[in-house]
């Protein structure tokens, strides 16, 4: 087998792994959105699992097409930096209008924040 096309099966491999994580942890955090009692706790399903499973996608695809001869995809390394910077900024923003708000929770919430 040549070096490059031993290259590409491993490069191959790599975003094959990472799309398969990717998605298992996106469908994690969308089933945690839909099952989760409260607002409280169904805020960490979209925040921690589904934002490491997109991005774990967008990593895959930027390696790919950036081993295809094209270069680096920039455009998929910013939405990558972007994903990551807002992601815990929305969720903080999210959860501090829901203690303004007084939201209900369900007992097995742990914390009095408003109190």
């Amino acid at each position: 087998m040549s070096a490059a096309l031993q290259n590409a099966t491993v490069v191959e491999w790599i975003v094959a792994v990472l799309i398969l994580i990717g998605s298992l942890f996106a469908l994690i955090g969308s089933i945690g959105l839909l099952k989760l009692p409260d607002f409280f706790m169904r805020l960490h399903g979209p925040t921690k699992a589904t934002t490491l499973g997109v991005g774990a996608l967008v990593i895959g695809s930027l390696i790919y097409f950036s081993t295809r001869g094209e270069g680096l995809s920039l455009h998929e390394l910013l939405i990558t930096l972007f994903l990551f910077m807002t992601a815990p900024v929305s969720a903080n923003m999210l959860a501090k209008a829901a203690m303004h708000e007084r939201l209900k929770r369900v007992e097995r919430t742990r914390g009095e924040p408003w109190e």
